[in-house]
């Protein structure tokens, strides 16, 4: 009865509610069950700021949430927004500017304006999107955090949106994806291309290296194409495109982006099949469940920043640079001290190039400058690719480097003319090592000529195998060897790995592979074991759908995308 007497005491202020909710955490439910029955004989005006009569009915979806959880806000996503804000800041042609990102002081936030609820609810549906956006004391944290305590660097962040956002447009306008889909920049990257998070993820979009992959981003020692903004997001268009064809709810997408289609689709069966954000709620990942709201809150403050008093600051980086086609390998610093350009500017204008290295020959790469040195570069192309070449790409130091590490040097490594091509055709339960073993080649020869990451090979893949021409014959008839016969050819058993890996990656017919369903397995995770397969693409092939459930022993029919 005590408890309940402060509840009802302190019931006009639900702020200090949650506060003795954390206190009497043993006594939650009964707690909860007591509010419940309170709020049935109260109006929506005890929820309203003392100042503002306006219904308050937007709660309304988001009230069960607020009285069935511990709202101990996490502050993850806040945190992780001023890291990338901080790191914004540091980008060369930010600095360059003497912009201060200390933030407003206590006296200063005073004279920055506040607004009722109803302001901020009346605007947020003034913005012409199809993503619903709802309003509550969460969505406020955040709006405050956008206009006040982060003003400076936000401001920052207004005047880049004037060279990303029309980029953002044009691309998700190509693939169909609302514009209002750009915020998410905001939340993930703070719009900073260089932006690295704690889990890994890097860009603009916030790419993970399996991710990045799936969608068509080079990924690599040299170049990191997340960074590219271009690239990253055609790659992030098509991801959120894919995501929608699976919930048809961009708000959901938005948290699929986040945590991955597995976590929300485990939120979605353990809410018993409910497809409302708020309703799957309390069964998504803590850092996801802010993610909704400061998407709201970014979307709001990019467009009502003026009554705010906030001032886009003139960023002078988008507008004035252009792109060149680089068809050669080239040194950033080789531009830089030709140019007289700061190489850290070059650096911060080519992201994706980790080691300042343009490693162009087989495939073209651009190489973006301030538009006054375009030309400047095109006139004495042929005096920068010469410059300190033989520092930058001396040919006896990359043989050198190749022969002392032995796990990459090896004359077979780059064949020469007394080395023939053998092919070699994937069979169920192959693996790298495998292949190697039996053709006595080392696998990073292998991965080498076929162009191939880590060890991934699928069935019904053709690989590239070089050997010596006095050799050659005794290699040749592996390719219609039975995996047995191919084992006994360097003296192993059968027995060991061909059921195992089978079962592990599925068996092999025509252009399907079929996969056998174990028991915890999601069409996410099963989608990650294949090459350009999306666990929509399963869904599709097997006639499944969101609510279909997987059983141990299953059979699904994959297609991976070469």
């Amino acid at each position: 009865m005590v408890y309940l007497f402060v509840l009802i005491f302190n019931f006009a202020h639900m702020k200090r509610v949650y506060f003795i909710l954390n206190i009497f955490r043993m006594k939650k439910y009964l707690v909860i069950s007591s509010i419940v029955f309170l709020l049935s004989l109260t109006t929506n005006s005890a929820f309203c700021n003392p100042s503002d009569t306006t219904d308050v009915s937007f709660y309304d979806d988001t009230m069960e949430i607020e009285l069935g959880l511990d709202m101990d806000l996490d502050d993850s996503i806040e945190t992780s927004f001023d890291a990338n804000l901080d790191s914004t800041m540091n980008l060369y042609y930010i600095e360059e500017m003497g912009i201060a990102g200390e933030g407003e002081t206590p006296a200063q936030e005073e004279l920055l304006p506040d607004f009722p609820d109803s302001v901020y609810i009346a605007r947020l549906a003034s913005i012409p999107t199809t993503v619903k956006l709802s309003y509550n004391h969460i969505v406020k944290r955040y709006i405050d955090v956008y206009a006040k305590k982060k003003k400076a660097q936000v401001e920052v962040m207004l005047g880049l949106s004037n060279h990303y956002f029309p980029i953002f447009n044009d691309i998700f306008d190509y693939y169909g994806v609302p514009n209002e889909m750009k915020y998410m920049s905001i939340i993930e990257s703070a719009l900073n291309p260089r932006a690295y998070s704690r889990t890994r993820a890097v860009g603009l979009w916030q790419f993970m290296y399996g991710t990045g992959r799936m969608y068509g981003l080079e990924i690599n020692s040299i170049v990191d194409e997340r960074a590219d903004p271009i690239k990253a997001t055609h790659a992030a268009a098509s991801y959120v495109k894919d995501l929608y064809e699976i919930y048809h709810d961009w708000i959901l997408v938005i948290a699929a982006y986040n945590c991955g289609p597995g976590n929300v689709n485990r939120a979605i069966r353990r809410s018993g099949g409910k497809r409302n954000y708020w309703d799957i709620y309390p069964y998504l990942p803590k850092e996801t469940r802010g993610h909704i709201p400061a998407f709201i809150a970014a979307t709001y403050v990019m467009n009502f920043y003026e009554e705010h008093n906030l001032t886009p600051t003139i960023v002078d980086f988008p507008s004035t640079s252009d792109t060149i086609l680089i068809t050669k390998p080239l040194h950033l610093q080789q531009v830089s001290e030709v140019l007289d350009i700061p190489i850290q500017f070059i650096r911060d204008l080519n992201p994706q190039y980790r080691c300042d290295i343009i490693p162009a020959g087989k495939k073209n790469y651009p190489l973006l400058l301030p538009a006054k040195n375009t030309l400047d570069f095109i006139d004495s192309s042929s005096v920068i690719f010469a410059y300190k070449d033989s520092v930058y790409f001396n040919p006896n130091r990359i043989v050198e480097t190749t022969r002392t590490h032995s796990s990459v040097a090896s004359k077979e490594y780059v064949p020469s003319a007394d080395f023939v091509k053998l092919n070699y055709t994937v069979k169920a339960g192959d693996n790298i090592g495998y292949v190697a073993e039996w053709y006595n080649v080392r696998t990073s020869d292998i991965r080498y000529w076929n162009n191939i990451y880590r060890n991934t090979i699928k069935a019904g893949q053709k690989l590239a195998i070089y050997k010596h021409k006095g050799k050659a014959d005794k290699y040749r008839k592996i390719d219609s060897m039975t995996f047995a016969e191919k084992q006994a050819s360097i003296g192993k058993s059968a027995v060991t790995s061909e059921p195992l890996q089978t079962s592990r990656m599925g068996s092999y017919s025509g252009d399907y592979v079929f996969y056998t369903v174990k028991s915890g397995d999601t069409l996410w995770e099963i989608a990650q074991k294949y090459a350009g397969v999306t666990d929509y693409d399963i869904m599709k092939l097997n006639n499944l759908s969101y609510r279909s459930k997987l059983m141990p022993g299953q059979q699904l029919k994959i297609k991976p995308k070469n």
